[in-house]
């Protein structure tokens, strides 16, 4: 749950949301797409505001057996073949393009696609939600073309550092229960999460000291139950932490890989193959911080 959130969103905004899973930031993006009526308070929306949502699972709502052409026609149903074509033009499929197959389309053909009918009515503003799961580099970077393309604001959900490096502005970090503008950049985020992970850790081996009292009273064999339940936790995190340093460590390298200025265009082979080993290591990071949190819940838990 959320509280005492106070934000504003103007027409111009590119913000993408940081936070562990579980934090709420779900939660916040149906509040401002009119998904989630708030418990308490209230939204205050622009006169005439128009939402569009975008999220990754949506690319498997289209038809695919159909073409560009036809997914645009149903949203024009009276209108001349001439019109049609020009408005599937203007959302990237000119000419045949328009014509072929959506099962033929790429991973970013399809995202572009998707992204043009999510904002064919001209809203103000669009909400992404993880867009680039599962996308090559070429489709990601198609995608971040087509949302800078976008006249309007933008909120953004995603653990992709491409995407939000190509097209965020602000940082938001939704966390304990509140949501909080980050004077920062990713880098800056990455070192904050990993200091309050050090900080938190220093509590727990104080903790461990209480088996050090003398022998002979309840406290004592209290605290030894305790410490005996910990053990096996506190190794689960430091095996955790141990994991995330190591992933983090492939992660930076593979950045420091992709930032060369002629990846691209001299080897795009490789830096496919370096996109793709991104997202598995980014895969990895979030399922072991994942461990890494439950495991510390059950710790605290424990400690209490």
């Amino acid at each position: 749950m959320l509280n005492r959130v106070t934000l504003r969103i103007d027409t111009d905004d590119r913000i993408a949301l940081l936070g562990s899973n579980g934090n709420g930031k779900s939660t916040l993006v149906k509040l401002l797409a009119n998904r989630l009526a708030p418990f308490s308070g209230s939204i205050t929306r622009a006169e005439k505001l128009s939402i569009a949502y975008f999220a990754q699972h949506q690319l498997d709502e289209l038809n695919e057996d159909g073409s560009p052409y036809d997914h645009v026609r149903r949203l024009m149903p009276d209108a001349p073949e001439s019109k049609v074509r020009a408005r599937a033009g203007a959302i990237g499929f000119s000419g045949k393009a328009a014509d072929t197959s959506v099962r033929s389309l790429s991973g970013g053909e399809k995202a572009r696609l998707l992204l043009g009918l999510a904002t064919f009515f001209g809203p103000n503003m669009i909400i992404l939600d993880e867009p680039t799961n599962h996308l090559d580099i070429d489709s990601r970077a198609a995608l971040s073309e087509a949302i800078n393309e976008f006249p309007g604001a933008v909120i953004m959900v995603s653990h992709d550092r491409y995407l939000i490096e190509a097209c965020a502005d602000r940082l938001w970090v939704v966390a304990d229960h509140a949501v909080t503008n980050f004077d920062g950049d990713l880098d800056d985020y990455r070192r904050l999460v990993l200091s309050a992970r050090g900080l938190r850790a220093s509590p727990r081996e104080r903790g461990d000291n209480d088996r050090d009292r003398p022998e002979g009273s309840k406290s004592e064999n209290k605290s030894e139950n305790k410490g005996e339940k910990k053990k096996p936790l506190k190794q689960k995190i430091s095996e955790a932490e141990a994991e995330i340093a190591r992933i983090s460590g492939i992660i930076e390298k593979i950045d420091a890989a992709l930032a060369l200025p002629d990846i691209f265009t001299r080897d795009p082979k490789q830096a496919a193959q370096l996109s793709k080993a991104r997202a598995g290591a980014a895969s990895a990071l979030q399922r072991v911080e994942e461990a890494w949190l439950e495991a510390s819940s059950e710790y605290d838990e424990a400690s209490s």
